[in-house]
């Protein structure tokens, strides 16, 4: 575990990357080496997606594997770099007052410094009601701030994938709006309407929320340029950087398979020097 003092030096960076000139690009990863990757070649933040993580551990998304699992593997990933965290926690695994609170402590126990939380309630397999789930940010917001750890909460709605009540994109629209506008004044930092990917929708959101941004990469979005025009804040990857990952290997093992592309492999510039360096510092 981190001092606390160390820790919100670092959530001070991370908060202030969503407000620099650069678009904050995340490409979501999974595990430590990724981690390791990723701080190698530059990037100023380390983001963990929970599908990635799900999907590597052999079961679905949607909290399938267990907290403490997730929580183990998030203090691996912190150990693994010297630049900010930021945790996929789904909806926070939590029925209760109580249980967020234990959550979320132990989320800054590990190391991590951001959140993306959900407001979409897996018991009932429905989105929370505006007033509950900012109830439960508040709580998020409460439980780290007596840690003394600013941690950056990026509030996600599930208004675009799984919002049902909503027949309309314009009415889907309009609930996000509201909910993201709700959700900061709760205490979020940033927004996050998953899967809003057409430009004009994306434009005048941002427009109306009164903070950071974050957009999904998918399918239909406007290119990364774009983006940064518009003025989202945050780009995430989500689980498609482990899609490309598994692109790679599967198209690698069709071609072994056809007893083609062994060169591709035996002449990878990808070392195992250059993996043990990668990981070396965290030991």
């Amino acid at each position: 575990m981190l001092k606390n003092e160390a820790l919100q030096r670092k959530a001070k960076i991370f908060r202030e990357l969503h407000f620099g000139e650069t678009l904050l690009i995340l490409p979501n990863i999974w595990d430590p080496l990724g981690a390791a990757l990723l701080e190698e070649l530059g990037y100023p933040a380390i983001a963990t997606a929970s599908a990635s993580i799900a999907y590597t551990h052999g079961m679905p998304d949607g909290e399938n594997i267990r907290f403490s699992e997730l929580i183990n593997i998030l203090a691996k990933i912190v150990l693994s770099v010297n630049i900010p965290v930021t945790a996929d926690i789904e909806s926070g695994y939590a029925n209760n007052r109580a249980e967020l609170q234990e959550n979320i402590r132990l989320i800054v126990q590990s190391g991590v410094v951001g959140i993306n939380i959900e407001d979409y309630d897996l018991i009932h397999r429905k989105l929370f009601p505006v007033d509950v789930h900012c109830k439960r940010l508040k709580i998020v917001r409460e439980t780290a701030e007596a840690m003394g750890v600013s941690l950056f909460i990026n509030a996600r709605t599930d208004v675009f994938v799984k919002g049902t009540e909503w027949k309309t994109s314009e009415a889907k629209w309009e609930e996000a709006v509201k909910r993201g506008k709700a959700y900061l004044e709760a205490g979020a930092d940033g927004f996050y309407p998953i899967m809003l990917s057409d430009k004009k929708e994306i434009t005048t959101l941002v427009a109306e929320i009164p903070g950071p941004v974050n957009i999904l990469a998918g399918p239909g979005i406007p290119d990364i340029k774009a983006l940064k025009e518009i003025g989202v804040a945050r780009l995430s990857l989500g689980p498609g950087f482990l899609k490309t990952a598994i692109r790679a290997m599967k198209q690698s093992a069709l071609q072994l398979k056809d007893g083609e592309g062994l060169s591709a492999v035996t002449d990878n510039e990808i070392s195992s020097d250059y993996l043990k360096k990668l990981v070396t510092h965290s030991w």
